[in-house]
């Protein structure tokens, strides 16, 4: 079954995101010329913007193309934007988000070595709820991105400050695997009841 060009349109503008996507970038994509690739978007604006039951629509903004809400949804958008608990993290997001408050500040590579498993979504989406942020850069080749908590992830799990956090105990000769589900342990219990918040 051919795949229509505007499904492929559409998937790669939701994929792409806030970063959205230029002719050139649709073009290769798509394998597709940049008339046809115009015609096509053209015809989805058009949908997106008669339809009674669509909440996006497609945006130009300086030679990129993106999939963004409409604004007759911001209301609902920004009640989402405005209370980051009603979207739940993930496991991974958790373990990532757990390492990261008791070793701070520290570098993906790190994290992953602790996890054993690549972190870059879950750094994405703890980012994405200002739960973490960039704190500086790792010296040494490279200069790798320093993560660490924000001011959000205290608001989040309710803590004053970092020195809340629960005691991990020191456990001699203890392997990276170890480290993980004594993070996620202590850090599922003691924040369980107030993620669900």
């Amino acid at each position: 079954m051919m795949t229509h060009l505007s499904s492929k349109i559409e998937a790669l503008l939701f994929v792409a995101g806030d970063d959205g996507l230029s002719m050139k970038q649709l073009e290769f994509l798509t394998e597709t010329e940049d008339t046809l690739i115009l015609e096509e978007i053209a015809a989805m604006a058009a949908r997106y913007e008669q339809s009674e039951t669509a909440g996006i629509m497609i945006k130009e903004l300086a030679g990129v193309y993106q999939l963004v809400t409409k604004k007759e949804v911001a209301d609902t958008i920004q009640r989402l934007v405005e209370n980051p608990t009603v979207q739940s993290l993930s496991q991974a997001s958790l373990e990532v988000l757990a390492i990261i408050a008791y070793k701070q500040p520290i570098t993906r590579v790190e994290i992953e070595d602790l996890r054993g498993v690549k972190s870059e979504k879950a750094l994405y989406t703890l980012a994405g709820k200002g739960l973490i942020q960039e704190t500086g850069r790792a010296e040494g080749t490279g200069r790798a991105i320093l993560y660490g908590t924000t001011s959000e992830f205290l608001n989040y799990f309710g803590l004053k400050n970092l020195d809340e956090l629960p005691v991990l105990p020191e456990e001699a000769g203890s392997d990276a695997d170890d480290d993980t589900d004594l993070f996620m342990t202590k850090f599922q219990e003691a924040f369980k009841e107030e993620a669900k918040v």
